[in-house]
């Protein structure tokens, strides 16, 4: 819990950071809320790949204990094994890939900046 609050607490300083940088003469609110936005757009993103790089490790290493348990109890079966598991290490990899690919959108296409209507 601790370590929460800490990230918490950083994430408060930064924002603060932020926010004092930005609250020059020469800056409008307009550019201070564009920031922000930017800001927890990348944030977002970041969350966004780390849970789907997350998700994935485990799911692959959950694939990987079951094929060892297999083939340690029948050893026969361990060219079929490997197959289904590197089949299913392919599919798991792609979501990975299809987070990653939702992060990038978020953060290069520009199509959550409030000009489209969103």
């Amino acid at each position: 819990m601790k370590k929460y609050s800490t990230a918490f607490i950083m994430l408060m300083m930064v924002a603060g950071a932020v926010s004092a940088a930005f609250a020059g003469e020469g800056a409008t609110a307009d550019a201070m809320a564009r920031a922000i936005f930017y800001g927890g757009v990348a944030i977002g993103a970041g969350v966004a790949i780390g849970a789907a790089a997350g998700g994935g490790a485990a799911g692959l290493g959950n694939a990987i204990r079951g094929v060892l348990e297999g083939m340690a109890r029948n050893p026969n079966m361990g060219g079929k094994l490997l197959t289904t598991m590197f089949i299913g290490m392919a599919l798991i990899e792609t979501f990975v890939l299809y987070g990653l690919l939702i992060a990038i959108i978020f953060l290069f296409t520009g199509i959550f900046d409030g000009k489209a209507g969103f």
